[in-house]
């Protein structure tokens, strides 16, 4: 698990920017999950994303492109290869270019859910 530590630095380094306006519920040595603030009908707040050291890699999770399937328009080839199922990136090493990417996804991401109004402005 330990050489995955810096894979999941990395990560959470692109998320945690964005709790200061969202909902951190956990933050761990191996875990940042972040929720919004905005309650669904299921009386759950909505899920923003999170990062976890799994067993073999690093998982990368990110709602917004669940919701809004067009943010992945723009995306690498490369970055679409680390995708695991419709809003997760898998990981193992660190990639720079990518993690940059990943980085202007999660900002388009994040615009996205102010404008649906999921994040209010403070």
């Amino acid at each position: 698990m330990s050489d995955l530590q810096p894979v999941f630095a990395a990560l959470s380094s692109i998320l945690r920017p964005y709790a200061a306006t969202l909902d951190m519920k956990t933050d761990s040595p191996t875990e940042l999950y972040v929720d919004t603030r905005h309650i669904m009908k299921s009386k759950k707040p909505l899920f923003f994303g999170a990062v976890q050291i799994r067993k073999n890699y690093v998982a990368f999770h990110f709602m917004p492109i669940y919701l809004q399937p067009a943010l992945l328009d723009s995306v690498s080839p490369e970055l679409l290869r680390h995708m695991q199922g419709k809003s997760c990136f898998n990981f193992t090493v660190t990639d720079e270019p990518l993690f940059g990417e990943l980085a202007a996804l999660v900002e388009a991401g994040y615009a996205s859910y102010r404008e649906e109004g999921y994040i209010r402005k403070h």
